[in-house]
């Protein structure tokens, strides 16, 4: 492993837990390589990761997960250098459903019949040919319930953009990697249809934007500062992630979301060419849904999205089950993109975005 893996080695000890008590694992766990790194965003979700599945698999198959945290941009410039270098270290990478459009050439193709688990337990959707589903959420309404009271709040874009009814400051995210949210937002408040959405209206979805601009108080960069404006009021309603929202709701914040218009968030485990050890990945991939849908649960409490795991959601009480993006209530409702369509055309709508910001 290359130096920049060292500082991890503590991470290392914490997923082993004892791996030195492996001899006995399963003949085909011997056929597997000894090693896996999985690059993470670290932070919460690596912890939970770490205990929820790391961990398991790890006692289970006699294989080191080695975590790599690092950032979503800088992960994908490390892959693409190492693909030119031929010396990939990464496993496991996390991706968006666009990147697995525009970064397909850099990924290694997933027959999802050699992933039994994923096709028995996962959501509609969970295996595709470049990914599987790790985390499942959406890009939400959240409104302050101090100032919307008895259920009174914004539940559709169109309520969003109507200042009239709901007046008061509002947050949208600037995140730098997923410009088609907020012009996707604006459209379905124009009453354009999910089913016709693709390709985008830009002109249409900008000049909706334009009419909403004077009153957004926030363009948030971070899943931090779009709970803090919450926390401290500086919106009264804002587009966010959901995960990050309803922990502020578990927190007791006064807070209220709607899954009603909320567009499909994914992040997804998928194995980049020439990936060192891709028959412990392919392992890990499969192993993640063969565990019991009890131990999604533990991880989905910890960090407030979901798995794709399909019979995790039925497990929570009915109050918290309607937060779940995988609930039966949600996630038929959930807006889904047509990420061909996007990871084709994200730069155009990169600088598009850039140049309304900037006028």
């Amino acid at each position: 492993m290359m130096n920049w893996l060292d500082p991890r080695k503590g991470a290392r000890a914490l997923v082993l837990g004892g791996a030195a008590l492996l001899g006995a694992a399963g003949a085909s766990a011997q056929a597997l390589e000894k090693e896996l790194v999985i690059a993470t965003t670290g932070g919460l979700i690596e912890k939970a990761l770490v205990q929820s599945f790391y961990t398991p698999f790890s006692k289970a198959k006699g294989v080191e997960v080695i975590p790599a945290a690092i950032e979503v941009p800088d992960q994908w410039a490390k892959v693409q250098a190492m693909s030119r270098s031929g010396g990939m270290e990464f496993d496991i990478v996390t991706a968006t459903p666009p990147d697995l459009v525009q970064k397909k050439d850099l990924l290694q193709p997933i027959d999802c019949s050699k992933l039994p688990s994923v096709t028995a337990n996962g959501v509609k959707g969970a295996c595709t040919p470049y990914g599987v589903m790790r985390t499942v959420g959406g890009m939400q309404i959240g409104y302050n319930t101090d100032v919307f009271k008895d259920g009174k709040g914004p539940k559709t874009w169109a309520d969003f953009w109507d200042t009239a009814k709901f007046p008061g400051p509002r947050g949208l995210p600037d995140t730098g990697d997923r410009e088609w949210w907020v012009p996707v937002a604006a459209l379905l408040a124009d009453g354009v249809a999910p089913d016709k959405l693709f390709p985008l209206d830009l002109d249409r979805a900008y000049k909706k934007l334009d009419k909403l601009r004077p009153s957004i108080a926030v363009w948030w960069k971070s899943g931090d500062q779009l709970q803090q404006t919450m926390r401290s009021k500086e919106v009264v309603m804002t587009m966010g992630y959901s995960g990050r929202l309803i922990s502020l709701i578990n927190a007791k914040v006064p807070l209220a979301v709607s899954w009603d218009g909320a567009i499909r968030d994914v992040g997804y485990m998928a194995i980049p060419k020439g990936a060192p050890h891709p028959k412990a990945a392919m392992a890990y991939l499969d192993f993640f849904y063969s565990l019991p849908p009890e131990q999604h649960v533990k991880f989905v409490d910890a960090v407030s999205y979901d798995t794709g795991n399909a019979k995790t959601a039925s497990l929570f009480p009915p109050e918290r089950r309607a937060m779940l993006a995988t609930s039966a209530e949600n996630f038929d409702k959930l807006i889904v993109a047509d990420y061909e369509w996007i990871g084709n055309n994200r730069q155009m709508l990169r600088d598009r975005w850039i140049a309304w910001l900037g006028r």
